[in-house]
């Protein structure tokens, strides 16, 4: 089974939003890819999801009763095939923690739509233009599993 990991800054607003939706498409097509995320910081450890973020997986038929918020540890870097960071600031954390061979691994979330960011909500209170960016991407790394599966 292959691994991916979502980072954001928090891991209570974006991460664990594209983890919910992104879980959701990968089980619905069956494929043998686990998803989870975690935070560059420490900040949030332990917390639930951001109540938006709660009410935006729940209309998605999404439970967030088992996510808590959790840092990347050094060995993430190693378990996961792929680590998608929902922003710029994201990836540059994510680099410097990286051991220099997991590099490869860390990915933009809107990797291949002008590399944009998606907004943090926490700072925005936009959580539907958060949903719409993630579920943009979604078709994206299902193309990209599916293909490293062949």
């Amino acid at each position: 089974m292959k691994r991916c990991l979502i980072v954001c800054l928090g891991n209570i607003c974006r991460s664990p939003m594209a983890e919910g939706l992104l879980k959701k498409a990968v089980q619905e097509r069956g494929l043998p890819i686990e998803i989870a995320s975690a935070a560059t910081s420490s900040w949030e450890a332990g917390n639930p999801p951001h109540k938006g973020t709660q009410a935006v997986l729940a209309a998605n038929g999404i439970s967030t009763e088992a996510m808590f918020s959790q840092q990347i540890k050094r060995n993430d870097f190693e378990q996961y095939d792929w680590i998608i960071g929902m922003d710029h600031e994201n990836i540059r954390d994510l680099m410097k923690k990286a051991p220099r061979y997991c590099q490869p691994k860390i990915h933009l979330f809107l990797e291949g739509f002008d590399e944009q960011d998606v907004p943090d909500p926490w700072y925005t209170g936009d959580f539907s233009e958060t949903e719409r960016l993630i579920k943009q991407a979604i078709p994206y790394w299902i193309e990209v599993f599916e293909q490293s599966l062949t």
